[in-house]
């Protein structure tokens, strides 16, 4: 890689910590994004011990404000006339319904519509790149999702399974529409499963809630830096360099769901995307 510039989402643990450092040993300019000062500090400490690299730093943005997101893309873009990649990894899984400051269902608000605004108010200095690349986190669990135009928010028949579906479906939705619109353009976009990954994702931070599940069901995952192989590989393989609009598994194309192949829907969602963020 030449010095490239990269966004990393979620990158205080998991993950998000393990692609910075893959990425900042490859000689990247990696920026951690991170909702809490506290822990991103925490973690870019660890980042920079980690990898042996100084050309990692903290910004901070909450994917679950619209308004948080808008003034990191502000403070972004007035920094930086280039991206060269952004890996939306962020990811919250909820047991109860949560919303967003902005109202959202929270899975839905953090894993989709957050990574859409960010993606969207980025995208000019992404395709500026010789290469732009976007690589969004979804998840096997999209299998499974569907999406509700007059239940977005799931007000009526929450489950967590429901939710964190929808949310990984629309990733997927997300990524093929996006493809689409940056034809012609050298920047690429793609999706991928990490496969089933031991993190902190779905533990309560406030109440430890799920813990004890975690820790039970911890020798049969991935570690964060295995679940991040491909995340890595789609954000640096020339192999992939013109490959746009497709999901990933191991460092291989996947197949994906019906529902997720559906061009239709993937328009009509992209609409209601834009409508729900204000661009």
């Amino acid at each position: 890689m030449h010095h490239p510039t990269v966004i990393v989402t979620g990158a205080n643990s998991g993950m998000g910590l393990a692609t910075t450092v893959a990425l900042a040993r490859k000689g990247a300019h990696v920026i951690m994004l991170c909702r809490s000062k506290q822990r991103g500090d925490l973690a870019l400490a660890e980042a920079r011990q980690q990898s042996g690299s100084d050309r990692i730093e903290l910004m901070l943005c909450d994917l679950g404000s619209l308004a948080s997101i808008r003034t990191f893309a502000e403070d972004f873009l007035a920094k930086h006339q280039v991206l060269d990649v952004l890996v939306n990894n962020a990811g919250v899984v909820t047991v109860k319904r949560q919303t967003t400051s902005d109202g959202f269902e929270a899975m839905t608000g953090v894993n989709h519509l957050g990574h859409f605004l960010l993606t969207n108010l980025l995208l000019e200095v992404i395709v500026r790149a010789p290469q732009g690349r976007i690589v969004n986190v979804s998840s096997g669990a999209h299998k499974i999702g569907r999406f509700d135009f007059d239940n977005p928010y799931l007000m009526r028949g929450f489950s967590v399974w429901r939710g964190y579906a929808q949310s990984k479906i629309a990733n997927i939705w997300f990524t093929r529409e996006l493809a689409k619109r940056l034809a012609g353009t050298t920047a690429t976009v793609n999706a991928l499963h990490p496969g089933a990954v031991g993190t902190n994702i779905g533990v309560d931070r406030d109440t430890g809630f799920g813990k004890f599940v975690h820790r039970l069901l911890r020798p049969f995952f991935l570690t964060p830096a295995q679940g991040a192989e491909t995340a890595i590989y789609l954000s640096t393989s020339p192999d992939v360099q013109t490959i746009s609009g497709e999901y990933w598994y191991k460092k291989k194309i996947a197949p994906i769901s019906e529902r997720a192949k559906d061009e239709d829907m993937a328009h009509r969602f992209w609409a209601w995307s834009e409508q729900e963020v204000g661009l």
